[in-house]
């Protein structure tokens, strides 16, 4: 009979939730709608879900999803995989899922007793995700271009993305 520790159940947990997560982000990334340079996906309402359940820990969850993908596994939006996705004019996006996640599970970790500490740490690795893929994506067309094409757009969906996880987390507990 294998005896477990708490922690060691605990650390096991986590990285089944992580694993859980990382394969629901990658059916956010098969439910795309090209735009013209970023696509519109729902893998960041993933991300959002994630960071309710898991916390500071959420940003495993998001490693995984991009180790799957750059081994090759068609994770990504549209199916795609590989360093060419990551290096790409989206890319950023990407990079900072992991990010946001490590800024929204600070928040959550640091003010357990706050009232909006969950909306606000949803609305932080939001920021973080943008502020990243706008950044990197204005290498390919510019600070201006990057903002109307990869940030606008996209922010009226986030909030929709975020409403939708605060109440779903609640409904379910977390």
């Amino acid at each position: 009979m294998c005896v477990m520790n708490r922690s060691a159940a605990s650390r096991e947990k986590v990285l089944a939730l992580s694993a859980v997560s990382a394969a629901l982000m990658a059916v956010g990334g098969l439910i795309s709608l090209p735009l013209l340079v970023v696509p519109f996906t729902l893998q960041s309402f993933f991300v959002y879900l994630n960071l309710l359940k898991l916390g500071k820990s959420s940003f495993i969850a998001t490693t995984i999803y991009l180790g799957m993908g750059l081994v090759g596994l068609p994770v990504f939006a549209g199916g795609l995989s590989g360093y060419a996705v990551i290096l790409g004019p989206a890319g950023g996006f990407l990079l900072a899922f992991v990010g946001g996640s490590l800024a929204g599970g600070a928040i959550l970790s640091k003010s357990p007793g706050r009232r909006y500490r969950r909306l606000c740490a949803l609305l932080t690795c939001a920021a973080v995700m943008f502020a990243v893929g706008w950044l990197w994506l204005s290498y390919w067309v510019g600070l201006s271009g990057a903002l109307w094409f990869g940030v606008l757009p996209f922010l009226p969906g986030e909030g929709a993305k975020i409403a939708l996880a605060l109440a779903i987390g609640k409904r379910m507990g977390f």
